[in-house]
């Protein structure tokens, strides 16, 4: 991973690429690398649409190489949802193929000439870069398929849906799984929108001839890589639960907890809970003869996704997720998993983040366009999104421009972007990240549950204020450092509670670059990551204000605890003040 390709897309005669070495970017990778280019080079008051903006696709530092977890891939821009700095984060195989065809990044740049839509052809002899108007309106699901038929069944792809060309806020891209089915999405932020404003489709990716990237020091790097193995097979979390029950196993746990938001932020406990929780979600998928156990790219033994199937047997969709789950169902009062299930597969074909589309309908519910806990109406829903009604875009736009259009005072979002699947009152670390990440809100930002309900690298009490923002603050740290390795968010399970199995990651970078980082180095570079993001957010128009959360947090209390957000606005200035 030596060079970076650019792809002028306003180029006179089309689009044209060009090799650049790394240069001022060497050692960079995933979030780093997305995070550095995006602050250097799009200049921060650019519309995210516009030709100053820039696409950033970025494989972590140990992508495409052995080590297991190393599959995630880091997607930066500025944000059309947020308007501020962006990095969505995505697992399937593109990242493991980009990185081994040599790649730390692709950037697409310019303002197109007019409206031809284009695919994009990349192997070890090169870049083929082609007009397609074919593959207009296509959703992700056709497009893949068509997109076989041409260069076979062994290539991965970056896409986006009719929502990314149509350049809705809650546009996702997408990433084909190790089946090629377009399952996995750098949905927050609008990603799929900036993509759709360059004007390409997809990006068709073929490493065959490539061999695994090569480490430095081979026996440092491989003995490292076992004890990074054997860490996350003996944490229950990483170990068991995950694989068991895949990420949903966090449904009855927060439901319990009463923080799961139910009927778009009303309560904390949804009454349908079980129906829909990871137990019998998995229980399911197994009698239907599914899957509850799968992984979502090469190289992954967490393998906390699945395979979702119909009463007869059908393929659906994946294994939805926690957070898809939560946001199609409990958000919005839905507790059948069938009908989540189709809409994660509607949200996967139009190219949508389903975090954004949950809150989005859930805010439409309580407008009245829908009951709570219509499930066909929700299905209804985001089929206007996928057609382009009227009324498809403004939902497609999101939660918070739904909020303002129909006038709806509760709509859980911080700096535009919709909060996930855990109420900031009855888990106050989370309400931390939320409210001040670069991102908006945003839970893999700083992960604070794991400290606040899981136990999981120590114990703050979740509905009190103290000791919330050094949570949250070294959290989000941590994380822009592991969101630049190209590792899964879930082995930081295994390193908050296992510090051997920390240093097992560091000592497989140090293995594999010839490098000798300490644990300091590993923080001073999620320090700079989110140094970088901030400053780009305050060039851009952010001030203290942003950090903050909807009022209603504060004001409106939620059962079954009756709790209220109460870290003071003094406390959350103070996160950044390292």
């Amino acid at each position: 991973m030596e060079k970076i390709l650019r792809i002028d897309v306003g180029a006179e005669g089309g689009p044209r690429a060009t090799e650049s070495p790394l240069g001022e970017y060497a050692g960079l990778g995933g979030r780093a690398l997305t995070s550095a280019i995006v602050s250097k080079e799009v200049p921060p008051l650019s519309h995210p649409l516009g030709a100053g903006n820039k696409l950033v696709i970025a494989p972590g530092l140990l992508s495409g190489t052995t080590a297991a977890m190393s599959g995630r891939m880091s997607v930066g821009a500025k944000s059309p949802l947020t308007g501020g700095i962006k990095e969505a984060n995505s697992g399937g195989q593109p990242s493991q193929v980009l990185a081994r065809l040599g790649y730390a990044a692709i950037v697409l740049e310019g303002r197109p000439r007019d409206d031809t839509l284009y695919k994009v052809f990349i192997n070890k002899d090169g870049i083929n870069i082609t007009a397609d108007n074919s593959l207009k309106t296509l959703g992700n699901y056709d497009l893949v398929e068509k997109i076989k038929d041409e260069y076979g069944d062994k290539v991965a792809c970056i896409s986006i849906g009719p929502a990314g060309e149509m350049k809705m806020s809650a546009a996702s891209v997408a990433f084909t799984d190790m089946e090629q089915r377009p399952t996995r999405h750098a949905g927050r932020g609008g990603m799929g929108a900036v993509m759709g404003s360059k004007n390409i489709k997809v990006i068709v990716l073929d490493d065959s001839g490539m061999k695994m990237r090569s480490p430095k020091d081979p026996k440092a790097f491989k003995e490292a890589g076992k004890k990074w193995v054997e860490g996350l097979r003996k944490h229950p979390v990483t170990g068991e639960g995950l694989p068991a029950y895949g990420t949903n196993v966090l449904t009855n746990v927060i439901n319990e907890a009463g923080a799961y938001p139910t009927n778009n932020f009303l309560l904390g406990r949804f009454e349908g809970c079980s129906a829909i929780s990871g137990e019998t979600q998995a229980e399911t998928e197994k009698a239907r003869g599914g899957l509850a156990t799968h992984g979502c790219h090469r190289g992954c033994i967490i393998k906390c996704s699945g395979i979702y199937v119909d009463k007869d047997g059908n393929y659906v969709t994946k294994q939805p997720e926690y957070e898809t789950v939560w946001a199609h169902g409990g958000n919005c009062g839905i507790n059948d998993l069938d009908v989540i299930a189709m809409i994660d597969r509607l949200d996967d074909d139009f190219g949508l983040d389903t975090i954004e589309m949950g809150a989005t309908i859930a805010v439409a519910m309580e407008a009245g366009l829908a009951k709570f806990g219509d499930g066909q109406a929700a299905i209804n829903l985001v089929k206007e999104v996928g057609k382009g009604t009227h009324l498809g875009r403004i939902l497609g736009n999101g939660a918070a421009v739904t909020g303002r259009v129909f006038g709806v005072e509760r709509v859980p979002v911080v700096k535009g972007q919709a909060m996930p699947a855990y109420d900031p009152r009855a888990v106050q670390g989370i309400g931390v990240t939320y409210a001040t990440s670069p991102m908006g809100a945003d839970h893999t930002a700083g992960y604070a549950v794991a400290t606040n309900i899981l136990g999981i690298g120590g114990k703050v009490d979740p509905m009190k204020p103290e000791g919330q923002v050094d949570l949250s603050r070294n959290l989000q740290i941590a994380t822009a450092a592991l969101d630049s390795t190209g590792m899964c968010v879930f082995v930081a399970f295994a390193m908050l509670d296992q510090p051997d199995t920390f240093q097992a990651l560091i000592d497989m970078i140090n293995g594999f670059y010839g490098m000798s980082l300490t644990e300091t180095d590993v923080n001073e570079l999620g320090k700079a990551v989110l140094k970088q993001e901030r400053d780009f957010n305050r060039n851009a128009g952010f001030t203290a204000g942003h950090d903050r959360l909807p009022e209603f947090f504060k004001s409106q209390a939620l059962p079954p605890h009756n709790v209220v957000f109460n870290v003071k606005d003094e406390d959350l200035d103070q996160v950044f003040n390292w």
